[in-house]
Parts: structure tokens; C-alpha cells; sequence
């Protein structure tokens, strides 16, 4: 009898020593406010709108551990559009990230699946844009994706243990058509963040995003579509009890581009648009008053070389922001943002002469656009 109840006494306890093995979490963000635009086509404009400060979403993420200090991890993160309740990222089921892969301790980690490219993962977040703003306070056009404008399909994406703060990692998003280098994308990148300061680099390659449906950046995702993008850049973040102070560079080009996903129509002025190409020089700022409030701000000044055929010009974009955020609880806070864009220099005589402001319901008629936004912002 002694030995029969230890049996039963073993066979129950099996399945709780296996679960406590095992994990499977569920999140999200909902991001909701009321947004003021200056100028969309020569009116002003006033919005409900998801999504800005942070990206709204929900997800699961899990784990299992399979001994030794490995462990196979997953990620399903869908987008949600808060004011009508519909998908984002082109009405994706999990549009925001879907991966799965195996994690060491020792060895790092190893993802298959749609992601985050690597100048997400090393770089935004020494960016106002990637760190506290988000959408609003994107460089121009998100150019550079430190605002995580499209995710990468298709992606096999390593990424490293820390060592002593410093981080490094890359990924191959295959173009799953009979061209192999049609619509991929590769990326690598590094961080290093000791004590008050973070730094971070990184540099991805595309070739022909957004130029067909099933490739790495896919035609209802990419923010430039074109025949090549290249981006590269860093950045640095230091902070000194509350205050932090960050300074970011990116570079970014795109050779023959076709169009704009945020603008949705040619860029050129029909003298064959050869390339385009932005830098940008951030400066940002934030101070926390108190653990529950925080005060931040950004300017942005982008160079951009419009190249075609009937000759280059290199106007000039200024950019600055304003948000002010105050929690409520752990998990709720309220917030208000306002930018300012201004376009200066030499005309283009296209599309790109009219301010536009990621975020904004559509392009300013003119050279300037403002928008303001106040939002409920809650995490579970």
C-alpha cells in the first residue's frame, strides 16, 4: 500500500514539476487620444486616433525550459487599432511581431519569423521617437525606422547575451521568391548601456522593398518603396539622476524610389526621381520630476538630397517636439505631445516641398504642419 501511494503521490506531482517549467504570458497597450492638425490640404483637422506614444497592441510570449540553460521562446504580438477595434499592420492577425526560436544563456538567442530588424533592436532606442515619444516625434517619413515603421518577414535573427552591457545581434529576412535578392533585407547592430549610459549602433540593407507582397518588408508595410534602402547611424544617451540627455545620428537613402507609404503618391515632380536621401541629427531631452511625471523634448534637423533628373536639391527640415506624461497608476498615465515641422531651403517642386508630420491625417499644403495630442495610455 506504501508503495502504490508514493506512485500516485509521484504521478500527481509530475505534471505541476512540468508546468512550473513552462510559461506562457499575455500583455498589451492600449493607447488612445484626441489629436489636432494645423493644415491636411489647407484645413485643420481633429482626430481619434490609436497607437502613438506607444504602438497599441496585444500579445502572448512564453516559455520552456529544455534543460541545460536552453530554452525554445515565442512571440505573438497583434496590433490593434483602439478607435474602430481593426488589426494594424495591414490588418495582420499578428502583424507586430511572430517568431519562435531557442535561447541560451551562454550562447544567445536564435528567432525565426517576422521581427524587429536591427536597427530597432540596437539603435531607436537612443532616439526620442524609440524611446519615450514615439510616433509624433518619428524623423521625417520615419525614414530611418527608429520608429519601427514595417517589420521584417521572413527572418532569421541572432541575437547575443549581454557581456558586461554590450549586445550585439543581426538577421536575414529572405525575399521567399525565385529571385533570392528580390525584397530581402539584412541588419546588424550593437549596444552598450553601464550605469547612466546607453549607446547604440546599427546598419540594414533592403533591396526592392515593398515591391511585391511576400518578400521581407511587403508591399502594405514598407514606409519607402523603392529599388534599394540603405541606413545606417548611432546614438548615445546619458543619464544623471533625472535627468537624460541623448544625441542621435542616422543616415538613410533610397535609390529610385516610387513611392511613400505614409503619403501614398509619386515623390517625384515628373522629371524621373533618382534617389533620395535624409540626414538626421537629433537632439533630445528628459527630466522626471517626480516617479510619477516626466517632461521630455526633441529637435530634429534632416538634410534631405532630392536627386532627379532635372537636377538636385537639398532642402532643409526642421523638427521639434514637447511631451508631458503623468501616471496615474503603475499602468495607466495620461500624456500630451506637440510638434512642429518646418521645410526650408530649396524647392523641390514635388510633393516633399509639403510638411508632414508621421502621425498627422495627411500632408500640410504648405511648408509647416503642427499637431498636438492628448491620450489615455494603459498596460496590462
Amino acid at each position: 500500500m506504501r508503495i502504490k501511494a508514493i506512485l500516485c503521490a509521484a504521478l500527481v506531482c509530475a505534471p505541476l514539476s512540468v508546468f512550473a517549467q513552462s510559461s506562457v504570458t499575455l500583455y498589451g497597450v492600449l493607447d488612445e487620444g484626441f489629436d489636432y492638425t494645423s493644415n491636411v490640404g489647407g484645413n485643420k483637422n481633429y482626430k481619434l486616433s490609436s497607437g502613438y506614444a506607444s504602438g497599441s497592441r496585444w500579445g502572448m510570449r512564453g516559455v520552456e525550459d529544455l534543460g541545460g540553460g536552453t530554452k525554445a521562446v515565442f512571440q505573438l504580438e497583434s496590433g490593434v487599432n483602439v478607435s474602430n477595434g481593426a488589426a494594424g499592420q495591414g490588418a495582420r492577425m499578428f502583424g507586430r511581431q511572430a517568431y519562435v526560436g531557442m535561447q541560451n544563456a551562454n550562447f544567445g538567442t536564435v528567432t525565426l519569423g517576422r521581427q524587429y530588424d536591427s536597427v530597432v533592436d540596437y539603435l531607436a532606442s537612443t532616439t526620442a521617437n524609440g524611446n519615450f515619444a514615439g510616433y509624433l516625434f518619428a524623423h521625417p517619413f520615419d525614414n530611418d525606422n527608429t520608429d519601427n515603421s514595417f517589420r521584417v518577414n521572413n527572418t532569421v535573427k541572432y541575437a547575443s547575451p549581454s557581456f558586461g552591457g554590450f549586445k550585439f545581434g543581426g538577421t536575414y529576412s529572405f525575399s521567399n521568391g525565385a529571385s533570392f535578392a528580390d525584397n530581402r533585407v539584412y541588419s546588424v547592430g550593437a549596444s552598450y548601456s553601464n550605469g547612466g549610459l546607453l549607446a547604440g549602433a546599427a546598419y540594414m540593407r533592403a533591396d526592392n522593398p515593398g515591391m511585391n507582397a511576400t518578400g521581407a518588408i511587403a508591399a502594405n508595410d514598407a514606409s519607402f518603396i523603392a529599388e534599394r534602402m540603405q541606413v545606417f547611424g548611432a546614438g548615445v544617451n546619458y543619464t544623471f539622476g533625472p535627468a537624460t540627455a541623448g544625441f542621435a545620428y542616422t543616415n538613410s537613402s533610397y535609390a529610385n524610389p516610387k513611392g511613400n507609404g505614409y503619403i501614398g503618391v509619386p515623390l517625384d515632380n515628373g522629371t524621373a526621381l533618382k534617389n533620395v536621401k535624409y540626414q538626421n541629427f537629433e537632439v533630445s531631452g528628459k527630466y522626471q520630476f517626480t516617479p510619477a511625471f516626466f517632461v521630455g523634448g526633441q529637435y530634429v534637423y534632416s538634410i534631405e538630397t532630392y536627386d532627379a533628373d532635372s537636377g538636385t536639391v537639398k532642402p532643409r527640415i526642421h523638427s521639434a517636439g514637447l511631451m508631458a506624461d503623468y501616471f496615474l497608476s503603475k499602468r495607466t498615465d495620461v500624456y500630451l505631445q506637440t510638434v512642429y515641422q518646418k521645410i526650408a531651403g530649396k524647392s523641390t517642386d514635388s510633393v516633399m516641398d509639403q510638411a508632414y508630420i508621421p502621425g498627422a491625417q495627411g500632408v500640410s499644403s504648405n511648408s509647416n504642419q503642427f499637431v498636438a495630442r492628448v491620450a489615455l495610455r494603459h498596460a496590462f
